[in-house]
C-alpha cells in the first residue's frame, strides 16, 4: 500500500496534510492506537528535521506499508553545503550516504563532498567577537539546531536512511510494528 503523495513547502503548506495523511494510513491499516501515535510522531519529527536542516523546503512526502513495516519517504531539493551535508548524514543510522552504494556512487559522493561549499553566514565579525560587544543582541537562529528531531527519530525508528545526490535529498524512515 502506498499513500497519497503530499507536497510540502517552506511556507508551511502541506505540513498539516502530511500529518493528516499519516493518520489516514494508520486508520486504513488498522494500526493500534499506541503504534499510530508513534508513526504520527515519526512523521512530525521527520518533517521538522528536514525543515530545520535544509532551511527551505519543496518536498514530497508519502508512506509505504508492507505487512507490518511502514516506510516514510521525504524527497526534497536544497542548496547543499558541507554543514547541511554533515547534519543530514549524521541523522542516518549508518552515518553514510545511501546513494554511495556502488563504486561510482562512492566516487561521486566523495567528489560532491569535496566540492560542497562552506555555509555563508554573512557576518562581518565572528559571533564570539560580536557577543563581547556592548549593546549587541544575541539571537537564536536556525543555525543553532539542537538535534532534538534527530534524537527522537533515532529512538522511535528502526532505520533512518539518508541519500544525497547533488542537491537532491531522499530521507527514508523505516518502522516495523511486529
Amino acid at each position: 500500500m502506498v499513500s497519497d503523495i503530499i507536497m510540502i513547502d517552506n511556507q508551511g503548506h502541506g505540513y498539516d496534510d502530511a500529518i493528516l495523511e499519516t493518520k489516514k494510513v494508520c486508520d486504513y491499516t488498522g494500526l493500534h492506537d499506541k503504534d499510530a501515535i508513534r508513526l504520527q510522531l515519526i512523521s512530525e519529527e521527520l518533517l521538522s528535521m528536514a525543515r530545520s536542516i535544509t532551511g527551505e523546503m519543496q518536498a514530497s512526502f508519502w508512506i509505504e506499508r508492507d505487512k507490518t513495516q511502514y516506510t516514510l519517504h521525504l524527497s526534497t531539493k536544497t542548496v547543499m553545503d558541507r554543514e547541511k551535508r554533515a547534519l543530514l548524514l549524521g541523522a542516518a543510522s549508518s552515518r553514510k550516504n545511501e546513494e554511495a552504494g556502488s563504486f561510482l556512487g562512492a566516487l561521486r559522493d566523495m567528489f560532491e563532498g569535496a566540492m560542497a561549499g562552506s555555509p555563508d553566514h554573512n557576518e562581518e565579525y565572528p559571533e564570539d567577537v560580536m557577543d563581547d560587544l556592548a549593546n549587541h543582541v544575541i539571537e537564536c537562529t536556525d543555525a543553532e539546531w539542537d538535534g532534538y528531531e534527530q534524537s527522537t527519530l533515532r529512538r522511535l525508528a528502526d532505520t533512518i536512511k539518508i541519500g544525497i545526490r547533488g542537491n537532491d535529498v531522499e530521507m527514508t524512515i523505516i518502522k516495523n510494528f511486529a
